[in-house]
């Protein structure tokens, strides 16, 4: 049987310190850059350790918002925001030039990839950020984005980004963390939920409906109190089920 491959990406770097035990189960990983957590120590500490496991290193900006971990609009300018982001990117570049590695991707986080998803403007500046940088780099967004259509109008290389562990709403957006069913914690739910994504293209939304759905990275967070767990379980069903993790 002809074996699959997906990527599963993590959000690192964002003081829980469980990066140890987050990377031998993840192909990539996203790195807070100053902006919703993290500084120089942090990046460099997750940047050596994404390196001792060959695992492939983003950026994860966000608005700079430490006090509410960025998961709040912060209403700003473009051009504010162009280099608030443009800042915190470098910042992990710098880290990444130490210890001879290349960045691979950018995944906006929090609130800021939320609004990014549905909002033209804010799309607009994340991609000029992206432009910006010397080298091609991947951006990770959501399938049928405004971020994606934007990002793949300027020619830039876009990876389809599905959640592991959080549930969607029939638009493709995820359901609120506020709801008690944000987020999916139970490992055969979990594994069924991307299963499905996987081979039939299309995600069982919270109303019950089967919506369409293309995604090449499987995103599990790293704040999740069962992060280890879930991901040790979902990389273990997916090799039975012939999905290579790379």
């Amino acid at each position: 049987m002809q074996k699959l491959i997906i990527d599963i990406n993590c959000d690192v770097g964002e003081g829980l310190n469980n990066e140890h035990l987050l990377m031998p189960y993840v192909s990539s990983c996203n790195i807070a850059c100053g902006g919703h957590a993290g500084d120089p120590d942090t990046m460099r500490a997750v940047v050596r350790l994404a390196k001792e496991h060959q695992v492939k290193i983003g950026a994860h900006p966000s608005f700079p918002d430490k006090e509410n971990f960025g998961r709040q609009i912060i209403e700003m300018s473009c051009a504010d925001l162009y280099t608030s982001l443009k800042q915190q990117i470098r910042d992990l570049m710098t880290v990444l030039r130490e210890e001879h590695l290349m960045l691979h991707h950018i995944k906006p986080h929090g609130a800021l990839y939320n609004l990014a998803a549905r909002d033209e403007r804010t799309a607009n500046v994340v991609v000029e950020v992206v432009k910006s940088i010397a080298l091609p780099v991947y951006l990770y967004a959501p399938y049928k984005s405004v971020l994606a259509e934007v990002a793949e109008k300027e020619h830039i290389e876009v990876t389809y980004e599905a959640f592991a562990d959080r549930n969607y709403n029939k638009d493709l957006t995820l359901v609120s963390r506020a709801k008690t069913n944000a987020i999916i914690e139970n490992l055969d739910l979990m594994f069924e939920h991307v299963q499905n994504m996987i081979f039939n293209q299309k995600v069982k939304t919270v109303d019950g409906v089967e919506v369409v759905v293309k995604a090449e990275t499987f995103c599990v967070h790293g704040d999740n109190p069962k992060a280890v767990k879930l991901l040790e379980g979902l990389s273990q069903k997916l090799k039975e089920h012939h999905v290579l993790i790379r």
